[in-house]
């Protein structure tokens, strides 16, 4: 497991179908070391605060095993930075990472604290509109990590697993839960059990057991 790229960016305006749209979801592979906060990494920034960034969202990450996926599907080239992920990683997909494990990476220490959503800036920026859905239909989303300390990543670092949940959620699986069976009670709960579960989620799933008790 590595980091194939670290990737930043500020929000920039572009004009798609002829309208402004502001985003951050342009992110530029940088080949230095880059030092990473509890809340982002130094020359990166977002442009909707209320659905990205913050604690729980310091880092996007995306698997490069997707890219010759979406290649194909597409005809078209996907690389490093085409999903606005902050990581690229190789050897670690959504099959294979757990809610709540913590990895060292550099001089950092991060833990897996969601799925990533995809939203409509994905679309606009490759001009593909079915590629959100696509994205959650396949479980191909990527994830966040959250940052427990602080330090430096950089290009080629190898990511580490100190510690694995023991819930053993993978993201595919809260991905499944989350888009596919999303009045299944017990697996709901069961996820609500890890800690390490983002809030943003966590109002989510405690919110459809409620209207599931209430219906």
């Amino acid at each position: 497991m590595k980091v194939i790229s670290v990737n930043v960016g500020a929000p920039k305006t572009v004009m798609i179908g002829g309208k402004p749209l502001t985003t951050g979801i342009y992110k530029e592979p940088v080949l230095e070391p880059v030092f990473v906060t509890k809340i982002n990494f130094t020359g990166d920034r977002q442009a909707d605060l209320v659905h990205h960034g913050g604690y729980d969202k310091a880092i996007c990450a995306y698997p490069s095993e997707h890219f010759t996926k979406w290649t194909k599907r597409y005809e078209r080239p996907f690389f490093p930075g085409s999903f606005g992920e902050n990581l690229t990683l190789a050897g670690l997909t959504e099959k294979e990472v757990y809610i709540g494990d913590i990895f060292s990476v550099g001089t950092a220490v991060i833990q897996v604290s969601q799925p990533r959503q995809p939203c409509f800036k994905l679309a606009k920026r490759h001009g593909l509109p079915d590629l959100p859905l696509v994205v959650q239909q396949t479980g191909r989303t990527g994830f966040y990590f959250r940052v427990l300390q602080e330090g430096v990543i950089q290009q080629g670092d190898p990511l580490i697993l100190v510690e694995r949940s023991l819930s053993r959620l993978s993201i595919d699986y809260v991905n499944h839960i989350y888009y596919m069976e999303k009045t299944n009670v017990e697996a709901m709960r069961k996820i609500l059990a890890e800690p390490a579960l983002s809030k943003s989620w966590r109002d989510v799933f405690a919110a459809r057991i409620s209207a599931v008790a209430n219906s």
